[in-house]
């Protein structure tokens, strides 16, 4: 592996570069998701603090990225999908990329202590650390259940916005986190069928790696089928109601299909086609997610007018 320490700068960074190391697109789940455990909430939260609140959690999970990418830097640059990211391109400095992470998580934790509370700044604290030290610098590495348990940094956000307007924990926010959590291995496994030359080369134990694709395949029927009543029961609470019910039975449905499609290929086939059903599902994925959590926030904009909830 090639030491970061060792990168040197072969052009200067531009604006795009700085903003591409906080993870744009994983930040906007990050920020839709806390969005929306904020704004389902039992309790009215002004909207500058809200819009604060939800500023401070997206640079903290900016701030995430950052380390991330500090980190991963070496195995960033094996990896095709990732060998463009500023710091492996040379665009960025390493010690750039943490100072600024640094910074970030600094600014984040302690700014949303001010704007909402310790219960969501202490949360956000968390999982900036979860993701980075955790997840990024341990389990990444070290284990095929890396994505298992490090998949809860990605859950965090909604109870981290549910704890801005309520200041503690639920049975509603935790259950949110539950839908993510089972959600990632899934998500994240039917990228590595597709990708798993990448993470060979850069000695990353993703299942597919350790494992083969076969017990990858198996496991992601498995995850999916334990999904699908996590996210059903979600429609019972305060939270759910028949809109977000009838969303989800749907969306297991078709999540549940193209995980069964997904279980019955052989390496052949997938091969053949060049994983066409993995990728499907990958995309399909990113859907079902987004569409439970706009359906959480449907039900409670129905509410008011005696049309959501139970």
């Amino acid at each position: 592996m090639t030491d970061i320490r060792s990168y040197e700068q072969t052009g200067e960074a531009g604006f795009g570069d700085y903003v591409a190391l906080l993870k744009p697109r994983v930040m906007s789940l990050v920020v839709f998701t806390a969005m929306v455990g904020l704004l389902v909430a039992p309790v009215q939260v002004h909207p500058m603090v809200a819009f604060a609140s939800i500023l401070f959690i997206a640079l903290g999970g900016g701030a995430s990225g950052a380390l991330n990418m500090w980190w991963d830097a070496d195995i960033d640059r094996v990896m095709r999908r990732t060998r463009g990211r500023p710091v492996p391109a040379g665009k960025v400095a390493p010690e750039e990329a943490l100072g600024l992470g640094l910074a970030l998580a600094g600014i984040a934790v302690v700014m949303l202590a001010l704007a909402a509370n310790f219960v969501a700044a202490g949360l956000l604290a968390f999982t900036i650390f979860f993701y980075a030290v955790v997840y990024t610098m341990w389990l990444k590495r070290s284990t095929p259940q890396n994505i298992v348990i490090g998949g809860a940094a990605g859950a965090f956000p909604p109870m981290i916005g549910w704890a801005v307007a309520t200041g503690g924990v639920s049975l509603e926010s935790v259950l949110m986190f539950a839908v993510i959590f089972m959600w990632t291995p899934p998500h994240f496994w039917a990228l590595a069928l597709f990708m798993n030359q990448d993470y060979t080369k850069a000695g990353v134990p993703m299942l597919t790696v350790t494992h083969g694709r076969r017990v990858t395949r198996n496991h992601i029927l498995g995850y999916t089928l334990a999904l699908a009543p996590v996210a059903l029961g979600a429609g019972f609470t305060s939270i759910g109601g028949p809109v977000y019910l009838a969303s989800s039975v749907v969306l297991n449905a078709i999540f549940l299909l193209g995980a069964w499609r997904i279980w019955r290929r052989d390496e052949a086939d997938a091969e053949a086609d060049g994983y066409q059903a993995e990728k499907r599902f990958f995309r399909v994925s990113l859907v079902y997610l987004f569409l439970h959590f706009a359906a959480f926030l449907a039900e409670a904009a129905l509410r008011p007018y005696g049309l959501g909830g139970w």
